[in-house]
């Protein structure tokens, strides 16, 4: 496993031109992955340790939260095309915080593809924009606000910190970092939106404007490598406009601005497959912006696929009730996120009695017309938690 000692440079020698191919970053991703960042809960005291790895030059405290907890920056690269990226707007959004760090690790060092990178870009990253939040585990802030909804308003310390750096920064190119739902496929497939992205609208008339085409360049050449990894697997947002949102705000300033998604791969609910391809898709992104952008190649990014929202965590299907004795349904199951000392438990909730033909589960258990009762061997409900249901007596567990 890759290790830093403070202030010091570590080689590593690739072929004689970058040219990013994925096996060279799964190669990289191995040796670099932060092993101390893992699963769901992340939060200032986890990066904190991280930090003190690294060369002082490279990191700053640039403001405070709402409860006075440091929001940090970390600042790579001397060129030219100025790049802003900021994770964990919503605190419960960790899987693109730990990818940054395991780029963080590549960019420390003396290599071909972090050379190329920070020899042309000057990076400017916010790994925690919402340290309240993430000590919590929650979307909102401190104040129970949505700072992606108050880009306008700027009603919150987080947020007028991050304007306050685009102001002073004036990137090139903004990256939005996010973490998305279990819900997610991709749109006529029963594939899981693993990846989506998004260029942001500026306008209500949803207008193509120069800076969309490069944001939508960069999205075609990350969809380019990503297919390798997960064909058929990566999505795009709906591009409605709502000036509200800090990236339609940022594209409205016409700077290239692009949200970035990580969502769910099969079997992977502590998202350590996902933190993988979204560290492949950054540095695809940089890689892109850093050989400069090809904006004629906008136009495939309408040939993505949109988001859907068709998934369950959990499906049950052919569920014979005692309140529906004449007819089979179908039990969706999803699961809620909840901090419990210092972890995060994945409790499911029955959210749906009915015929779920037209959705699919991440895990699908067939009860082949049985009768299926809760833990405590009753009638089940929505809105009930249960680890574990019986069917025909026998014990089905609920939990990933």
């Amino acid at each position: 496993m890759f290790t830093f000692v403070k202030n010091q440079i570590v080689t590593f020698v690739t072929p004689k031109k970058v040219s990013m191919r994925l096996e060279q970053l799964n190669s990289l991703f191995s040796l670099l992955k932060t092993p101390s960042l893992f699963g769901r809960y992340v939060t200032n005291t986890n990066i904190e340790k991280c930090i003190k790895k690294m060369p002082d030059s490279v990191c700053s405290v640039i403001g405070y939260s709402v409860e006075n907890r440091p929001i940090y920056s970390l600042k790579f690269g001397k060129g030219s095309k100025k790049v802003l990226m900021w994770s964990q707007m919503h605190g419960n959004e960790s899987t693109t915080t730990k990818a940054l760090f395991d780029c963080f690790n590549l960019f420390l060092t003396n290599n071909d593809i972090p050379n190329s990178i920070l020899e042309s870009c000057t990076l400017l990253i916010i790994p925690i924009l919402n340290p309240d939040g993430a000590e919590r585990y929650t979307r909102l802030n401190a104040n129970e606000i949505d700072l992606n909804r108050d880009a306008q308003d700027l009603s919150q310390p987080e947020s007028r910190l991050l304007r306050q750096i685009f102001d002073d920064f004036k990137p090139d190119y903004c990256f939005n970092l996010h973490g998305q739902r279990t819900i997610y496929n991709v749109e006529g497939t029963n594939k899981s939106s693993i990846l989506s992205f998004l260029s942001p609208s500026q306008d209500t008339e949803r207008s193509i404007t120069p800076n969309r085409k490069n944001a939508m360049s960069l999205i075609v050449a990350m969809n380019s490598i990503l297919q390798q990894a997960i064909p058929n697997c990566v999505a795009r947002y709906d591009d409605g406009f709502n000036l509200n949102c800090v990236g339609d705000t940022f594209q409205s300033l016409n700077v290239p601005t692009v949200l970035f998604e990580a969502g769910h791969y099969p079997n992977d609910y502590n998202r350590e497959e996902v933190r993988y391809l979204m560290f492949i898709a950054i540095l695809k992104a940089l890689d892109a912006i850093s050989k400069g952008i090809e904006s004629d190649n906008y136009k495939d990014y309408f040939s993505i696929p949109e988001n859907a929202k068709q998934f369950y965590d959990v499906i049950i299907r052919n569920v014979k009730l005692e309140e529906h004795a004449n007819q089979l349904v179908d039990l969706g199951i999803q699961y809620e996120e909840r901090l419990i000392e210092g972890k995060i438990e994945f409790i499911p909730i029955f959210e749906e009695i009915l015929n779920l033909n037209l959705f699919y589960g991440h895990k699908e258990i067939d009860a082949k017309g049985q009768v299926v009762k809760n833990q405590h061997n009753t009638i089940l409900k929505v809105t009930n938690e249960n680890d574990f249901v019986l069917i025909n007596d026998e014990k089905i567990s609920l939990k990933p």
